[in-house]
């Protein structure tokens, strides 16, 4: 037709429905899923506008709305036949048949289906994301009988649920109309299945109502986070008040379907619902957590008598000021699997965060290491890497990741070493032309490209970066004549909205960069770029031409973090804190192929335990002192002498994250990357390495294991026959039953 593949790839709108880590994960285990021949559905909401466009103006983050629906989305399929409805508020009534939950306000949830292709296996998934709409009748039944016109502008309200993703990464905010959200998607996705379940064979009715003893053997239900928990109490109400289920047999099957993956520790990240709020909204609900609480007190009690503390330890519901629900405590006593997301979380949550429940039963905890998709993390973002991979080793790794330990072979390949570092050089000029496109800056490709592109949180430790970014300004401007291994610095993410001091973060890379890319004494030595608007695409683009990538959050703070492996895949080396996948990395290329740095777990408990004095570490290091004198006296914001206080003033009095210290030894660290990127052949050798041990952070490795430890699923890599050939009726079932 004349049209260029890649232009039309630019043209398609990002489906930004996720905020960072744990949304991007769920469309990776999406394809795995359907790679791997599993009966599996993804759920969400379809919000009409997803994470913001961030703008920077004069340094600063600007937001605006994701509006990604505007020239429609070819991709899915309303499906206005599978409509359901969600209730909310009204009250509850008790009789001797039951409960009832009355007098509620009904939204109408509209699903559009998204397929989900497996890979080159004809296995075509669905991801199904719900669309609030009101009523026909809305606020025309009873009262509002006069004001026609402003009662169909009120169905708005009833709408807005779906409207718009809220962008906090890593924070909870309490607001109602996200536990709106949160129970919109519940309730339409358990009707959802429940219906499926009871058309299906599973479900067969000696009398009229459906026998649910098999449902755990046909269903699992995979919680993301906390964010779904309230599916726990709403499968409870189902079973008892509406199937009239004993209560006994409704929470031992619910307990069956459940299974909770927990993303992260942050203390501020952990979902606490006042209850006010919920017995406002979900009045049966709150009735239904207590009676779930009390008899989960009860059972410990029994177990611990006159031990109170640990009552209150570890109950669902937290007293003092607000009484909160705690979701992390539902999802832990509602399934009967938890999991972390790499080793050391799994840890920390079993001995740390949870370790009351994982004292009371130890054999409900689990470690499930994430993945990436090796189809959209390799073969669609760097094809040129992809064809030398199989070139040497086969088209077979793509479905099976550990083949890449084959690549072992050819480290000392001399024609091998120069291919890997073409590839790599070619994706750099591309992408120091976009660079230069976008940006008006000229990008030396020959630089080392160190990359930190994630969301902006203080845990991460952008600023940390950006003090080594001045410290070596600093250098150069000390000794211009002294050899420098020159770099190019990029640094992108998103700050949520509200958080002042990741916005302030970004603001100093900005003030620093526009010194650090006018100061002629450093030319085209240090290059410090923000990457504005990350995003998957701009991933893409980024990811493959990385020579080094920063993991270097404070040791047992990152959950497990994925963006590692991506980079570890395209061929980047790491410089990293032994915390989350870092550590397994590590572990599977050798300790001596990473740039590892900085205080482990222990270290940060034993400073913890001391008593962390920043100003100790300013004391004692000149280079840090220079760098923290500079930002204080407004050297980078000389109009606004004051602009970064409140940056110098958290890391003095209120750093969690110990920036201090570990900056002597991130800056020792990456003395080293220098050293070695002077030396391309041993350096590409490292990176050969690297690649040929990233096959166990495969998707596919970690949705094998969740089949088999926790939804009791076979995967079948049998090749289902495409449409256009006639097949036998017989071979016409799926051979796994259940759907996770």
């Amino acid at each position: 037709l004349g049209l260029d593949m890649e232009e039309l790839e630019e043209i398609e709108e990002d489906a930004g429905l996720g905020n960072g880590g744990l949304g991007r994960l769920a469309a990776c285990f999406l394809d795995s899923m359907a790679t791997l021949g599993l009966a599996a559905y993804g759920y969400g909401i379809r919000y009409e506008y997803g994470i913001f466009n961030q703008k920077i103006r004069d340094g600063w983050q600007v937001e605006e709305a994701d509006d990604w629906l505007r020239h429609g989305n070819p991709w899915e399929k309303a499906r206005p036949e599978y409509m359901l409805p969600v209730h909310f508020y009204g009250r509850v009534e008790h009789s001797a048949t039951g409960a009832k939950w009355i007098d509620t306000q009904v939204v109408l949830a509209l699903p559009y289906d998204t397929p989900v292709p497996g890979y080159m296996n004809n296995t075509v998934n669905t991801m199904r994301l719900w669309s609030a709409r009101a009523p026909n009748d809305f606020n025309l039944r009873d009262f509002n009988v006069g004001d026609y016109i402003q009662a169909v502008l009120d169905r708005n309200l009833a709408e807005n649920i779906s409207r718009v993703l809220y962008p906090n990464d890593n924070f909870f905010e309490g607001k109602e109309l996200r536990l709106k959200q949160e129970y919109f998607v519940v309730a339409a996705t358990l009707q959802d299945i429940i219906r499926r379940f009871k058309a299906s064979k599973f479900g067969s009715t000696d009398t009229v109502r459906t026998v649910f003893d098999s449902f755990p053997d046909q269903v699992a239900i995979q919680l993301n986070d906390t964010h779904p928990a309230m599916a726990i109490p709403e499968l409870m109400r189902i079973f008892v008040d509406i199937e009239k289920l004993p209560w006994d047999k409704a929470w031992d099957l619910t307990k069956r379907t459940f299974a909770y993956t927990n993303h992260t520790v942050l203390p501020e990240a952990l979902e606490r619902w006042p209850v006010d709020l919920v017995e406002k909204l979900l009045p049966r609900h709150l009735q239904i957590i207590y009676e779930i609480n009390q008899r989960h007190l009860d059972h410990i009690a029994s177990l611990f008598p006159n031990d109170v503390d640990r009552l209150r330890r570890m109950s669902l519901i937290e007293e003092g000021g607000t009484k909160r629900i705690n979701m992390a405590h539902l999802c832990i006593v509602g399934s009967h699997a938890v999991n972390g997301v790499a080793k050391i979380h799994s840890e920390i949550v079993k001995t740390q965060v949870f370790e009351d429940f994982a004292e009371l039963e130890p054999e409900k905890f689990q470690n499930k290491t994430n993945g990436i998709t090796p189809r959209r993390w390799l073969l669609l973002c760097n094809p040129g890497l992809a064809e030398l991979i199989a070139e040497k080793i086969g088209e077979d790794y793509v479905r099976d990741l550990s083949q890449l330990t084959k690549l072992h072979e050819f480290v000392d390949d001399d024609l091998f070493i120069r291919e890997v570092a073409k590839v790599k050089q070619e994706n750099k000029v591309k992408f120091a032309l976009y660079l230069e496109k976008e940006y008006k800056v000229k990008i030396n490709p020959s630089s080392m490209f160190d990359v930190h592109v994630k969301r902006i949180h203080e845990y991460k430790r952008q600023l940390m970066n950006c003090l080594h970014i001045i410290t070596m300004y600093n250098r150069i401007r000390r000794d211009p004549a002294k050899l420098f291994v020159p770099r190019t610095v990029i640094i992108g993410g998103k700050a949520a909205p509200g958080y002042h001091m990741a916005k302030m973060i970004i603001k100093l890379i900005n003030a620093v960069a526009q010194v650090v890319n006018n100061d002629p004494m450093v030319g085209s030595k240090l290059k410090v770029i923000f990457l504005e608007n990350y995003r998957v695409s701009l991933a893409e683009k980024v990811i493959p031409a990385t020579d080094l990538s920063e993991q270097i959050s404070t040791a047992g703070t990152e959950a497990s973090g994925t963006g590692n492996m991506k980079f570890m895949l395209n061929g980047a080396l790491t410089i990293g804190t032994m915390d989350g996948a870092n550590v397994e990395m590590a572990e599977e290329a050798g300790e001596e192929n990473l740039f590892i740095f900085g205080m482990r777990v222990e270290d940060v408990t034993e400073l913890d335990r001391k008593g962390y004095n920043a100003q100790l570490y300013y004391d004692r290091l000149p280079e840090l002192k220079q760098a923290i004198d500079q930002i204080r006296s407004g050297f980078f914001s000389p109009k606004e002498p004051n602009l970064f206080n409140d940056v110098i003033n958290m890391l003095f009095h209120y750093d969690r994250f110990k920036v201090f210290a570990d900056y002597e030894a991130y800056v020792k660290c990456q003395e080293k990357v220098s050293e070695l990127y002077l030396n391309s052949k041993a350096w590409t050798k490292m990176v050969i390495r690297n690649i040929a041990a990233a096959g166990k952070f495969s998707s596919d490795r970690t949705i094998k294991e969740y089949a088999r430890d926790i939804w009791h699923v076979e995967p079948s890599n049998l090749k289902i026959p495409p449409p256009n050939e006639p097949r036998d009726a017989a071979q016409d079932k799926t051979p796994n039953g259940t759907a996770a």
